[in-house]
């Protein structure tokens, strides 16, 4: 006699061994390299504005150069992503950075910062792609949602310890001081450069054909026609806008002008959705593990929701202790949020995506990210700025309940069982104590090969 049942969750204690070799050097990096982008990455504008002098309007233009470079590169690079391999692009965009940091270290005018902020920005519009793409490569997909929050945890971690160090450590009347952190940065990525020169040679992170014949060539055109690609890309669009992108720019901009929160308590704010994170992130994984990645989204978008309720309740105690906690409390629960969706659209993407053309499902999924990234700041520039704070607000809760419906209503239904996270049911033997697979359709994915 057999019966269906449900396969047991696998432990998080299972994800290391089970992990192949390359996959666990590529997360052996991520806190080194990223404690590197944590020195950095609160102190752009210091640098730049008090450090060297630049005038803050300038300042502001030269910060917007490295979205723009990467949404105009991200195209053309998940094609060379699909045609040469991850490897070599991540390799080119990583080497990138490094000179871009160096150059940044020494810009003592503002076309030598924006010389280093072009490299950035072309650099990162190819990194993304490409990391995502090369973890494809070498972690089996009954792996990639655990890996992809797990890599999210040490990259917080690392920004977290990072942007403490760099804290205590930087003053702006000593200019080599930011030299150093710069430098810092530029050095944090050597670790993954000899990884991928040394151990991680052979692999090509593209897909290896029998015949010599080159791959057919497919427009990004034809990619969004293929099932679930344009739904899963609005998705990630409208996640990027209400979420992150309002956390970095948003959000700041609130607190300062209707919550009235200190600079302090911005920090305390972002210390503590580092912390969340770090702490809830594998917890967070075990028990999504197995469900429906659409519906974790969903869950996600409440989440979010609530968050900005709180952050929208900064202006009723302006200028206090209580704007202060009500901040920290929108960065801890969106820090929530954060632990749900980082490991599902990556997820998503990647196990919906064929090798062939793997390279433009991540460029449209960063893509659709960085497009994001530029629309928001200037939205909530625009609402702050001229007192529509609670259209603001409500526009924000409005977005996030939209995300939600979208996960559920218009994505669900276009993906296989498999793709969103359901694994097949077992069948138990009770004679033979044998466990056999129920025979399951063809996913999604294969169907697209």
């Amino acid at each position: 006699m057999t019966a269906p049942h449900a396969p047991s969750r696998p432990t998080l204690a299972s994800f290391w061994h089970d992990l192949p070799r390359e996959g666990r050097l590529l997360l052996s990096v991520v806190v080194f390299e990223f404690i590197g982008t944590g020195l950095v990455l609160p102190f752009h504008v210091v640098y730049l504005h008090e450090v060297r002098g630049f005038e803050l309007g300038h300042v502001g233009l030269l910060l917007a150069v490295p979205p723009l470079l990467g949404l105009l590169v991200v195209g053309p690079g998940g094609s060379a992503i699909d045609r040469l391999g991850a490897r070599r692009i991540l390799l080119g965009a990583v080497c990138l950075q490094v000179v871009s940091n160096t150059v940044m270290a020494f810009s003592s005018s503002e076309w030598m910062a924006a010389t280093a902020l072009v490299l950035s920005g072309i650099g990162f519009g190819v990194s993304w792609p490409g990391f995502q793409t090369l973890i494809a490569t070498v972690v089996p997909t009954e792996l990639r949602q655990r890996y992809f929050g797990v890599n999210f945890t040490l990259l917080n971690l690392g920004i977290g310890i990072g942007g403490i160090a760099g804290g205590a450590f930087v003053d702006v009347d000593r200019l080599s001081t930011f030299q150093a952190i710069y430098l810092g940065d530029a050095v944090s990525y050597l670790p993954a450069i000899f990884l991928m020169l040394v151990p991680l040679r052979h692999v090509a992170g593209r897909p290896v054909h029998d015949d010599d014949a080159p791959p057919p060539t497919v427009s990004y055109r034809e990619v969004m026609r293929r099932p679930a690609v344009a739904s899963l890309m609005l998705l990630s669009f409208v996640s990027s806008y209400v979420g992150y992108s309002q956390l970095n720019a948003g959000m700041p901009a609130f607190a300062r002008a209707v919550g009235e929160v200190s600079t302090r308590g911005l920090g305390l704010a972002f210390a503590a959705n580092t912390f969340v994170i770090v702490v809830l992130q594998l917890v967070v994984l075990q028990r999504i593990e197995g469900r429906r990645r659409t519906r974790v989204i969903a869950v996600m978008s409440v989440v979010w929701s609530l968050s900005w309720v709180l952050l929208g309740g900064t202006g009723l105690v302006s200028g206090t202790w209580g704007a202060t906690l009500l901040v920290a409390g929108c960065a801890s629960v969106f820090a929530f949020g954060e632990t749900l969706l980082q490991p599902t659209v990556p997820a998503l993407v990647n196990d919906l995506a064929p090798d062939h053309l793997r390279g433009r499902y991540n460029a449209l999924s960063s893509g659709s990210f960085q497009l994001a990234a530029i629309i928001a700041p200037p939205v909530a520039g625009y609402l702050v700025g001229h007192g529509l704070g609670s259209v603001y607000i409500t526009s924000l809760v409005v977005g996030c309940l939209l995300c939600g419906a979208l996960a559920v209503l218009r994505v669900e239904p276009q993906l296989s069982p498999e793709v969103n996270g359901v694994r097949a049911p077992v069948r138990v033997t009770e004679a033979a104590d044998v466990v056999d697979p129920v025979p399951t359709v063809k996913t999604q994915t294969s169907a697209l090969d």
